[in-house]
């Protein structure tokens, strides 16, 4: 029996808030779109907010008529990317093997560990303690035989709950939760489940694997599979990036090529602080365009590899003047990059201007690592700033 542990950050977005802003302690609190314009969805909200019936991933607007008292945020993504390294750096000094599986979400392999830390439920309860009194966030653990046991478990007892599956009861323990219990099981299987009369986990074990194969194919063999207690036991370690992209849907749709330049602008340096804190390079960029009646467009480039700001901007910029061809809305914009390879050092005896940029641009980057993105800002060049009358622009 392998021991896996699900570690979950709670309401994260809302926790990092709260470390920012403490006086949202203790009030609903919701990040994601703006309620004033009704678009976007929820991308985390307090505990305070579910006792009116929001929840993640629920449209704006609905939100913000259950619950129009709420505080509704944006957001702070540089400093939930810092908070979640945070994390990892402590669970990095205590697990043979971490996964991470998103933002707030991490799983530990401990297999063979208990001679050097004793009761798992222990350090367990040692972790989440070390975590919130470091960082001060919230977290929940789920301890099991795999990844699916474990991940079930840390849902189970939340905020800042830890439950511990015996090894061997994993079925047992999942058979009187209902369906949607079981990770990947949305509201079209639900249906499709209870239509068969099908509403707890200990209804599926019932029912032979062969049953569910056929009315659900591979897919219901693994559900099948998971009802019994069954899981991935093994962590993936490493997993290649194949991209990097950055988009934004506008609070209204725009017509303004002024303000597509600028969006874009801001969404490149991103992209290229992300690449370069990867010690990469890009060789394809490519852009997106969705109007307001939703017609999407893309465009891509093959460079030369680069991690240059202005390289990957000025790329983006021409392939989105080629996809902006209709005197139509724009809705959404968004840049990517792809085909990466590792960014070469070397050493010359006389530095160009090229090498003193590439220097430049490293020094960038640890300054927006250390104090966040925002900390230090790009700007257009001189001469497109007088051809445009921007004022707030000084020279990349």
């Amino acid at each position: 029996m392998r021991t896996i542990f699900h570690l979950d950050l709670d309401a994260f977005f809302v926790s990092v808030e709260r470390i920012l802003d403490p006086k949202l302690n203790g009030k609903p609190v919701i990040v994601g779109g703006d309620p004033m314009y009704g678009r976007g969805v929820v991308a985390a909200c307090s505990y305070e907010a579910r006792a009116f019936g929001l929840h993640s991933a629920m449209p704006i607007r609905t939100a913000y008529k259950l619950c129009p008292q709420g505080i509704y945020l944006h957001g702070h993504g540089d400093e939930y990317t810092r908070y979640s390294n945070s994390v990892k750096n402590i669970l990095e000094q205590y697990a043979p093997l971490i996964e991470q599986a998103s933002i707030d979400e991490f799983y530990l392999d401990m297999t063979g560990t208990q001679k050097m830390y004793g009761s798992m439920f222990g350090f367990a309860a040692k972790l989440q303690k070390e975590i919130w009194d470091k960082i001060g966030l919230p977290i929940s653990i789920g301890i099991g035989s795999n990844k699916t046991i474990a991940k079930i478990g840390s849902d189970c007892m939340k905020p800042k709950g830890i439950t511990y599956i015996i090894p061997g009861m994993g079925k047992e323990f999942l058979c009187p939760m209902p369906v949607e219990t079981i990770p990947g099981v949305g509201n079209v299987m639900k249906q499709s489940l209870n239509s068969r009369g099908i509403y707890r986990i200990g209804d599926i074990t019932k029912l032979s694997s062969d049953y569910f194969g056929t009315a659900f194919g591979k897919y219901g063999i693994d559900l099948w599979r998971k009802a019994n207690g069954e899981g991935i036991e093994y962590l993936t370690i490493k997993r290649t990036r194949k991209s990097i992209s950055r988009e934004t849907t506008f609070g209204n749709d725009i017509t303004s090529e002024e303000e597509i330049k600028n969006t874009l602008f801001y969404l490149t340096g991103k992209v290229a602080q992300s690449l370069r804190k990867k010690g990469w390079e890009t060789s394809t960029v490519d852009v997106k365009l969705r109007y307001t009646d939703f017609q999407t467009i893309t465009r891509a480039k093959t460079i030369k590899p680069s991690d240059d700001d202005k390289v990957l901007f000025e790329t983006a910029w021409d392939l989105m003047k080629k996809a902006h061809t209709r005197r139509v809305g724009v809705r959404l914009i968004g840049i990517g990059i792809t085909n990466f390879s590792p960014l070469i050092e070397q050493e010359f005896l006389f530095e160009d201007h090229q090498i003193k940029r590439k220097k430049m641009l490293r020094a960038v980057t640890r300054v927006r690592d250390r104090f966040g993105y925002e900390s230090l800002m790009f700007g257009r060049t001189e001469e497109d700033k007088k051809l445009k009358g921007q004022e707030n622009y000084f020279q990349v």
